[in-house]
């Protein structure tokens, strides 16, 4: 199940001329990385990158929610004097992307973050003479007692852990409904995917999924299982998605409106 994308803003369709013929081979050689540094184009947005594409037909500007950054696509009949007017000309299309990006939210001590339906807030404990981090979900509280100074990295693992036990649980019973045996259950930090089923029946859901409402993440599991028995978007793949879920509509809706949303975890 793919993620809401922002639509990428592409520049009009033009003719190869002679003369940008001539310029590929500069544009794809050493002469690349000359011509970038002419070009200010940091000073369009520091969140600005460029990347080169052999296959692309157009300029073209792309968000990343995820890292917050906007990709500028050049074709390789492109000059970088063409693309940096492009990004120069669709200056403030950038800022106004990144200006509307949810606030990120960090798992820093004293944030309030909803885990499974149920908000809990961090508490973090720091004692140097720990040997260990220890972490727990008590009394709406994600209780941290560890020796290190800064431990988001931990958190993260152990929301990822208790992401895997909870939608593991609710896939396999979802799939016992079908009469289906799922074949591994993996949980990644993935951008482009909320949920993803392969022919072996191996299932994988991104971790972002434990700040959904329970609505929709029960949604994103009931389309995964479904696909155990429809590898498509059909009508009777649909049908199935349906029959899983707890409540298709409101999950599928608070998906479609919100997702975007769960990407300012991080």
């Amino acid at each position: 199940m793919p993620t809401a994308q922002t639509k990428p803003l592409q520049s009009s369709k033009r003719k190869k001329s002679p003369a940008q013929g001539k310029f590929e081979q500069l544009l794809w050689g050493d002469k690349t990385n000359i011509d970038i540094e002419r070009y200010p184009f940091a000073e369009i947005s520091p969140h600005l990158r460029l990347r080169h594409h052999a296959r692309a037909k157009r300029l073209a500007l792309r968000l990343d929610v995820k890292n917050r950054l906007v990709y500028l696509t050049i074709p390789k009949r492109i000059s970088v004097k063409a693309a940096y007017k492009f990004a120069l000309e669709n200056q403030n299309w950038i800022t106004d992307r990144l200006e509307e990006l949810p606030k990120k939210v960090t798992l820093g001590h004293g944030a309030l973050i909803p885990l499974f339906g149920q908000e809990y807030q961090v508490h973090i404990t720091c004692d140097k003479t720990l040997r260990k981090t220890n972490i727990s979900l008590k009394d709406n509280k994600l209780i941290v007692l560890t020796n290190k100074e800064n431990p988001e990295a931990r958190i993260k693992r152990f929301v990822i852990s208790h992401t895997l036990e909870e939608l593991s649980k609710l896939a396999h019973e979802k799939a016992a409904i079908l009469g289906k045996k799922i074949k591994n259950i993996d949980v990644k930090d993935t951008a482009s995917r909320w949920g993803s089923c392969s022919q072996d029946g191996c299932l994988s859901f991104s971790w972002r999924l434990a700040f959904a409402s329970p609505e929709a993440y029960d949604y994103v599991v009931a389309h995964e299982v479904a696909h155990l028995n429809h590898m498509d978007h059909s009508p009777a793949f649909w049908k199935q998605c349906a029959a899983l879920s707890d409540n298709y509509v409101r999950g599928k809706a608070w998906m479609k409106i919100n997702a975007q949303e769960l990407l300012r975890y991080c």
